[in-house]
Formats: structure tokens, sequence, C-alpha cells
């Protein structure tokens, strides 16, 4: 696809996000939608459009947000880091996304690390706030966390499965933690 055959998200209203469709493009969602229901044990192409959403939500996240979420572990299942991957692969459309459709205008940059070795540089405890660090963000752009979203996000099904936290209780934490307009600042580390 070329750069000139997708049109930046500049119709879509002030007060919502935009779709994965309008920041990839028709033509590149569609590829990547085909791309990841053709692999084997595939799961439907609705669960691929899920992932798909999801991932660009991260993006515009941290997009939209470098100065507290710039560094941080990547909150994200594994389904998701590899559409990121495969994005980051289709260089000119990336960096497209990146510098002219994402909120941001600028490059979002990968680096792989386990969530060990990860764990090991800022600690424990300061790992579970920069996890929770997202649900306001999140909830502000988007709304809360719905059924098709809670797989793909590692704290918000953590909360969900093993905490037992109703998705309205995982949205009401953007309350308790904080306005996602106050100030705070992430660790410079690249993104994982």
């Amino acid at each position: 696809m070329s750069p000139s055959a997708a049109h930046a998200p500049s119709a879509h209203a002030a007060d919502r996000a935009p779709t994965a469709e309008e920041l990839l493009g028709p033509t590149l969602h569609e590829e990547v939608i085909r791309h990841f229901s053709a692999e084997p044990d595939a799961p439907s192409a609705t669960v691929v459009r899920h992932r798909v959403r999801e991932c660009l939500r991260y993006l515009y996240l941290v997009s939209r947000h470098p100065d507290r979420l710039g560094g941080l572990f990547l909150p994200v299942e594994q389904d998701i880091d590899e559409i990121w991957h495969y994005l980051i692969l289709q260089t000119r459309e990336y960096r497209d996304l990146c510098e002219r459709r994402l909120p941001g205008g600028h490059f979002i940059h990968h680096r792989s690390i386990s969530y060990d070795a990860y764990q090991e540089a800022p600690g424990r405890e300061t790992a579970a706030e920069e996890a929770l660090r997202w649900i306001p963000l999140y909830t502000a752009e988007f709304g809360p966390f719905d059924a098709d979203a809670l797989p793909h996000w590692t704290v918000v099904r953590f909360l969900h499965d093993e905490l037992d936290m109703s998705l309205a209780e995982i949205a009401g934490l953007s309350d308790e933690t904080g306005t996602p307009d106050e100030p705070r600042t992430a660790p410079a580390r690249d993104h994982m």
C-alpha cells in the first residue's frame, strides 16, 4: 500500500480516538486480518479484528502519552505483540502510521525483553504500578475495557481472572489511580 493510498484519520470526531481501520487504512487493515486469520490454528476473523484493534489502541496510547508510557513493559499479550511485529515489517506503512496517523507524530521503537528481565530492572512494585498506569489512559480514550479487549491486556486479565474484579470495577480503578492528565514520569527505556 502506498502512503497516499490511505487517508489520515482527520475526519474522526475530536472526542473519539480513530478506529484501527482509520489508522491503518482499509487496505493494510484487511491485509493484517487476512495474514493472522490464515495462520495454522488461527482464531476467527472476529477475534483477529479485536487483536488488531487492541494493538492499535496500544500504539495510540504510547504515541499520545510518551512522557507517561515511554519505556514501559508491553502490557498486552503475545498475540498483540506479533501484530506489532508484522506492522513494523511493513516499513513504509509503519513509519507513516507512527509519524502521520498516530497522535504523537513520532516513530515508536520496539525492543524485545522478557518480563522476568524487565521486572528485575525497576523492581516488582514499580512494575505493578507501571502495569496499572495503562488503565485510566485506556478508559479515557476508548471507554471501559470490554469482553473483547479483556484477553489481550495482561494486567486487566489478571485483575479479572485472578482477583475476580468485574470490568466495571476495573474501569473504576481509573478514578482511584488518578486522572489521565496528572503528570507522571516514566523511566527512559525502550518500549518492550
